[in-house]
């Protein structure tokens, strides 16, 4: 599909500038809307939240479900593009959209996303162009298809088909028995049974797509997940060996490309030790959206993930983004809001915001709940043993328990 470009200072007949939508309110919504924002668009949120990070900076909140009829038609008659800053907006919302505006990512692409079976034949597919393949998996939807699956499978992690996110939905499994006693445990949903590998990393490549086919990507980030939850990123030139590297971003180009998607994507790997000298890649899993380990592009590249979502979206030109620091990010949970006691407190920013290189981002979210994304802080500067020295610092400062990894 092609389409005039939504030019930044358009005017409509209304005499109100153009206008870009995006479904879901939250901090991905709001770093949306800023970018947006600052190009002169007018923006419009879709999430039904009164409090949503994102409707509190937006030009036009509607506070309305994500498949309600008049809200939909409101985004329609407002806005001249949309698109959506979490996976699980439901498909055929896009689509209603898609009937009268452009939508980017597309309710197709989306909808893969949405489902890990759809998600692994798509991988699949893909494996054949990009060298890259996704764990060997087996699904499970039905009580008879227990017995069946492989014992070379096990142990393994069994995944919610749908909605699992940061750890949930996922449960390690031993045995037959245990996978058994999981399903039972998750529902008897469909799910997805992943053999466990030797994993030595994670890493997570970034890329857009635009109307014309066009993609950019940046350099892959090597991630940090505790407890399911993302917790660093190291962004920087030698955080993986160049030839892996290479092949995430081939693989995630593939990946966009089979699908003719339109937007910002990202694709999760494991590097897993199969014996050789660095190495092995897998796809684990993508995003169709701007991503938590890619915040680090707005204060350490000259165009970040939102810039790319917003000129893709528009059908702008897409500029090949380039990094002019080394870069890592410390993800900021609500734990951080309550001292050992359980008792509220106020993080001590006067300490890290002396630091040097320090960018700090908080979301505008009224209530720190343990585990919940509250913000972020990108450490930046001239080379990698400087950015680690602050990143030590600041994590120390914090209480963070990631100094094992900022070496």
């Amino acid at each position: 599909m092609s389409f005039a470009p939504i030019f930044p200072g358009t005017v409509s007949a209304s005499g109100r500038p153009a206008t870009l939508g995006v479904m879901g309110g939250g901090q991905l919504g709001r770093m949306f809307v800023h970018a947006a924002q600052r190009l002169g668009f007018f923006t419009a949120v879709l999430d039904p939240d009164p409090d949503s990070p994102a409707g509190r900076v937006s030009h036009h909140h509607i506070q309305t479900g994500y498949s309600d009829a008049s809200g939909l038609a409101q985004l329609a008659r407002l806005c001249a593009a949309v698109t959506t800053e979490f996976e699980n907006v439901p498909a055929g919302a896009l689509q209603l959209l898609a009937a009268q505006r452009p939508v980017a990512p597309g309710a197709a692409a989306v909808a893969i996303a949405q489902d890990r079976i759809q998600e692994k034949s798509h991988f699949v597919a893909c494996a054949g162009v990009s060298g890259v393949r996704c764990a060997p998996y087996a699904v499970i939807e039905t009580p008879e298809q227990l017995p069946a699956v492989p014992a070379d499978l096990l142990p393994g992690i069994l995944k919610t088909a749908r909605m699992g996110y940061d750890g949930k939905g996922q449960v390690r499994v031993k045995d037959a028995a245990e996978l058994a006693a999981a399903w039972a445990g998750l529902g008897g949903v469909p799910c997805v049974l992943e053999k466990l590998l030797p994993l030595q990393a994670e890493c997570s490549v970034i890329v857009a797509r635009g109307w014309d086919g066009r993609v950019v990507s940046f350099s892959p980030q090597r991630n940090v997940h505790i407890d399911g939850i993302l917790a660093v990123t190291l962004a920087y030139e030698g955080n993986m060996p160049p030839a892996l590297a290479q092949r995430a971003q081939l693989a995630t180009e593939s990946i966009a490309n089979r699908i003719g998607y339109v937007g910002v994507l990202c694709v999760e790997f494991f590097l897993i030790d199969d014996g050789s000298e660095h190495g092995a890649l897998v796809v684990n899993e993508m995003a169709p959206r701007p991503h938590n380990s890619g915040h680090y592009t707005m204060d350490a590249c000259d165009a970040s993930q939102f810039d790319l979502q917003v000129h893709a979206m528009a059908g702008l030109s897409l500029p090949r983004p380039r990094q002019h620091s080394p870069a890592i990010m410390l993800n900021l949970l609500g734990d951080l809001w309550f001292d050992a006691a359980g008792q509220p407190r106020t993080p001590d920013w006067q300490a890290v915001l002396a630091l040097p290189g320090v960018h700090l981002h908080l979301y505008g979210k009224s209530e720190a709940r343990i585990d919940r994304k509250m913000g972020h802080l990108t450490l930046t500067g001239v080379d990698v043993a400087g950015v680690t020295s602050v990143a030590r610092q600041a994590a120390h400062i914090l209480g963070l328990d990631v100094l094992d990894f900022l070496r």
